[in-house]
């Protein structure tokens, strides 16, 4: 299963600005991140509800090299919380989500590629 985020998503050095200039524009720029990947998941997977263990695959694409890879992926965090939140995902804790991998490129636009993978329950 996959869905795309068209766009960028924050990186940890502007959620970290955001978090330093109010205190609410951190929750606000992760609440709007959100919003988009639950977009995301709705337009690429409606009605998609996986109840089994996954792996998820980030598939990171910059228009450039401006941003430290650390800092692209730590939009994940915000990607996984839209997933629940999206109810595609029950719950994005250790029963739920086994592992995740990255991988980065340079492409025309910027985009996240995240694909879906259902895994055994091997606890």
């Amino acid at each position: 299963m996959k869905f795309i985020i068209y766009g960028k998503m924050p990186s940890l050095n502007e959620y970290t600005a955001a978090n330093r200039s109010n205190q609410y524009a951190g929750a606000t720029m992760k609440k709007k991140a959100e919003n988009v990947v639950i977009f995301s998941v709705m337009r690429d997977l409606p009605n998609v509800r996986i109840k089994t263990p996954v792996t998820v695959d980030f598939r990171w694409i910059e228009a450039n090299k401006r941003r430290d890879l650390d800092n692209i992926a730590f939009a994940k965090k915000f990607i996984l919380d839209g997933m629940v939140k999206s109810g595609l995902l029950e719950n994005d804790n250790w029963s739920h989500v086994k592992g995740f991998t990255d991988s980065f490129e340079i492409g025309e636009s910027n985009r996240v590629e995240v694909t879906i993978t259902e895994v055994e329950d091997g606890n």
